[in-house]
C-alpha cells in the first residue's frame, strides 16, 4: 500500500494540534514549554488508520509567524495538506503565509479544514465559508474540499475522514528506485538505543545494516535499527515516517537540516541555480545580491541571491538565480525551496532547483540565462546535453548527472545510452564514466589543428611537435584521457600523423628552400670533415654567413633525419663519427673492463672540451657508466 504524509497548516490557535488529537488521541505538543504556552513550538508527529485501512504518517507544523521555520521544515515530503481555519476568526496572516509555503514546496493536494464550529453559528459558518472559497482561487486548494469540524464534540470528524480517506487515493505513489534521501528533523538520545534521528524519507529506501552518509559534513555510520510508526521494521521506503538509531554515532555529530543518503551520493555545494518565483504578495522589487535565508529540506542557510538576468525581481515574477550560501547543502535537481527575508523575516519567494552543483556564474551572460530557462522543462536528453556542453573540457560524470536530472539510475543509463549512439555526448573516461559533449570535442580538435598549423608555419623544417608541447595548449580541465581520445581520433580520421612522440599535419612535409638547401650541404661537409673537432654551431652559422634562425631550422632537420648528434648545447657531430667512436670505446672495455678519462682522451685525439661532453654523452645514452673515476660499459654489447 502506497504510504502518505499528511501535514498540517494554518495560523497559530486556530486547531491544529486538537484536530490531530482528536483524530489519532496523539497530543504532538511534546515539550514542557509547548504544553505550558499552549501553542506548538517544534514538530509534532502522529500516526492514523483510515477507514480504508490506508496508514497516515502526519506532521503537525507550529502556526506563530516567529516559528515559521520549523514549519518549512515540517512541510517538507508530505503528500497532501490540512489547511486548518478557525470558524470563529477566519483567514489571518499566518494561514497566507503558509498557503504559500505550500505552494512553493510543490504540495498538490490537500483540502481546508474549518475548525471551531461549536463556537459559531450556522450564518456566520456560511460567511467565513464563503470567504475561505474566495482566499483558495488561484491556489492549488481552489475546488478542494471544505470539511467542517469541531474537536472538542467531535461534530463533522468522521465525515472528516472519509472525505480525507478519498483525498489520499488521487495521491500518487512515491518511486523507491531513486536515491536514498532522508532530511533529518529530529535528533535525540534514547537509553539503550544510542542517538536517534527522524525524518520523512522523501525518496528510496534504506535497510537495516546499511551504511549511510550524513550530508553535508560527510559522516559516516551504520543503521542499527528502524522504527516505522513506532513499530520495528527491517527497511524503510520513499513516504514513510521513519526513525533510524546509529551504531556509536554521537548526537553532536548530526542535526535537523542534514539529509541521510548512501556513501558518495550527493555533493556538498555553496552554490545552487534555481528558478526563483517571487510572490506577488510582496510590496517591492527585490535587488540582486540580497542576503536571504534559504530553506530546503529541513534546513536554514543564509546566502545572498545572485539575480542572472535583471537588476531586481518585480513582485509575480519568476526568473534564473544562483544563491551563494555561507554553508554547504547537498541537493538534487527539483527539490523544492523557500526564501524569507533576512529581517524582517518573512516568506518572499521559493521555486525548484536547476542545478545542485553549479559553478560561479557571470550575470547576464545569455547562454547561461538561455541554458537555465531551458532546464525548466527540459527532457532528460537536453538536460544531459546542457550540463555536458556546460563542463567544457572538465567534462560530466555519471554521479554528477544522476544530480543533475535526478533521474533513477537505469533511466538515466538509457538516456545516456540515446546520446551516445548519437554521439552527442563521447566517453572520454571509462573507468569514471565521464562524458563530454560533441561540440567541446570538435573544439578541441579545431585547437589541435590550428596549433598544429601555426607550428608548422613557424617551424617548417621540424617534422612536428612533441605530444607534451601539444597537450599544453590544451585547457587545463582537459584530462590526458581527453587528450588521448582527441589524438587518436583524428588520426583514424587521418588529419594526424603521430611518429614517436611527434605529431604532425597529414599534409605537413618538411621543404627546403633552395638557399636552405645549400646551407644544409654546407654544414653536413663540416661536420663530416671535422671528425671529432667540430666547430660549435654558433661559429658554423658566423663562417657560412648564413641566417641564425634558417640555419637553427636546417640544423635540427638533421638531427631529425639522424644525420647529426647533439653532444651538448651547440656542439655536434657526425653521426658515422659517432658510432665508429663508440664501437672502439666498447672494444676496449671489453678487453680490459673499463676505461679512464685520460686513456678515452688518447684515443679520441682531441682536447678536454671535446673529450668530457663526449664520454658524458656515452653515459647518457646508456653505453657507459661511471663508477668513481672510471667508466664500465653500463651492459653487455
Amino acid at each position: 500500500m502506497k504510504q502518505i504524509i499528511l501535514g498540517t497548516a494554518g495560523h497559530i490557535d486556530h486547531g491544529k494540534t486538537s484536530l490531530i488529537k482528536a483524530i489519532t488521541g496523539t497530543n504532538t505538543d511534546r515539550l514542557k514549554e509547548e504544553q505550558k504556552r499552549g501553542i506548538t513550538i517544534e514538530l509534532g508527529f502522529a500516526s492514523l488508520d483510515l477507514p480504508s485501512g490506508r496508514h497516515l504518517g502526519i506532521v503537525d507544523v507550529p502556526g506563530h509567524e516567529k516559528f515559521v521555520k520549523n514549519m518549512v521544515a515540517g512541510a517538507t515530503g508530505i503528500d497532501i495538506v490540512l489547511m486548518v481555519i478557525a470558524a470563529d476568526e477566519g483567514v489571518m496572516p499566518q494561514t497566507r503565509e503558509h498557503m504559500e509555503i505550500c505552494a512553493l514546496l510543490g504540495v498538490r493536494h490537500g483540502m481546508v479544514v474549518l475548525t471551531k464550529i461549536d463556537m459559531v453559528d450556522e450564518e456566520w459558518l456560511e460567511l467565513v465559508t464563503e470567504d475561505i472559497r474566495d482566499f483558495t482561487v488561484g491556489t492549488f486548494l481552489e475546488g478542494a474540499p471544505i470539511v467542517t469540524v469541531s474537536s472538542a464534540t467531535g461534530d463533522g470528524i468522521p465525515q472528516f475522514l472519509e472525505e480525507l480517506d478519498t483525498l489520499c487515493k488521487g495521491v500518487p505513489e512515491r518511486s523507491t528506485t531513486g536515491l536514498f534521501r532522508l532530511p533529518v528533523d529530529r535528533v535525540f538520545s534514547m537509553k539503550g538505543f544510542g542517538t536517534v534521528i527522524t525524518g520523512t524519507l522523501i525518496s528510496g529506501k534504506v535497510n537495516t545494516g546499511d551504511t549511510i552518509m550524513i550530508y553535508p559534513g560527510k559522516t559516516t555510520s551504520k543503521v542499527r535499527g528502524i522504527q516505522v510508526h513506532n513499530q520495528s521494521r527491517e527497511a524503510a521506503e520513499a513516504g514513510m515516517r521513519t526513525a533510524i538509531n546509529f551504531q556509536g554515532l554521537e548526537k553532536t555529530a548530526i542535526n535537523r537540516g542534514d539529509i541521510l543518503a548512501r556513501e558518495n551520493t550527493l555533493m556538498p555545494s555553496y552554490m545552487v541555480d534555481l528558478e526563483l518565483h517571487f510572490l506577488s504578495s510582496n510590496k517591492k522589487p527585490m535587488k540582486s545580491r540580497t542576503q536571504v535565508r534559504f530553506h530546503t529540506g529541513t534546513s536554514e542557510t543564509m546566502g545572498n541571491l545572485i539575480l542572472l538576468d535583471r537588476e531586481e525581481l518585480v513582485p509575480g515574477e519568476t526568473c534564473p538565480a544562483q544563491i551563494r550560501l555561507d554553508e554547504p547543502v547537498s541537493l538534487i535537481r527539483d527539490d523544492r525551496f523557500v526564501i524569507r527575508s533576512y529581517s524582517p523575516v518573512r516568506t518572499i519567494g521559493g521555486g525548484k532547483l536547476l542545478n545542485p552543483i553549479p559553478v560561479k556564474h557571470k550575470r547576464f551572460q545569455q547562454e547561461i540565462i538561455d541554458g537555465l530557462i531551458g532546464l525548466v522543462d527540459a527532457a532528460p536528453e537536453g538536460i544531459i546535453d546542457h550540463h555536458a556542453r556546460m563542463a567544457g573540457p572538465a567534462g560530466v560524470n555519471f554521479n554528477e548527472l544522476l544530480l543533475m536530472t535526478n533521474l533513477p539510475a537505469k533511466a538515466l543509463e538509457a538516456a545516456v545510452g540515446t546520446m551516445l549512439n548519437s554521439q552527442a555526448i563521447l566517453l572520454a573516461d571509462k573507468e569514471n564514466r565521464r562524458y563530454i559533449h560533441l561540440a567541446v570535442f570538435d573544439g578541441l580538435r579545431q585547437l589541435s589543428q590550428d596549433v598544429l598549423e601555426r607550428y608548422h608555419r613557424d617551424n617548417p623544417l621540424k617534422p612536428g611537435i612533441s605530444k607534451e608541447e601539444l597537450k599544453s595548449k590544451f585547457p587545463r580541465q582537459a584530462s590526458s584521457k581527453l587528450f588521448t581520445l582527441v589524438l587518436n581520433r583524428m588520426i583514424k580520421d587521418q588529419q594526424l600523423v603521430l611518429a614517436d612522440d611527434t605529431v604532425r599535419l597529414s599534409s605537413h612535409t618538411v621543404s627546403l628552400q633552395v638557399d636552405q638547401k645549400a646551407s644544409k650541404r654546407q654544414i653536413v661537409d663540416i661536420y663530416r670533415q671535422s671528425g671529432l673537432t667540430p666547430p660549435y654551431f654558433r661559429e658554423v652559422v658566423k663562417d657560412l654567413d648564413v641566417d641564425p634562425k634558417s640555419a637553427k631550422g636546417v640544423l635540427e632537420l638533421l638531427v631529425g633525419e639522424g644525420v647529426l648528434v647533439k653532444v651538448k648545447e651547440d656542439l655536434y657531430y657526425d653521426r658515422t663519427t659517432v658510432e665508429k667512436l663508440k664501437d672502439e670505446l666498447v672494444a676496449y672495455i671489453l678487453e680490459k673492463g673499463e676505461i679512464s678519462t685520460p686513456v678515452f682522451k688518447d684515443m679520441t685525439g682531441a682536447s678536454r672540451k671535446y673529450v668530457i661532453p663526449l664520454i658524458e654523452h656515452f653515459d647518457a645514452t646508456n653505453v657507459t657508466i661511471r663508477v668513481g673515476d672510471i667508466r664500465k660499459l653500463r651492459k653487455r654489447q
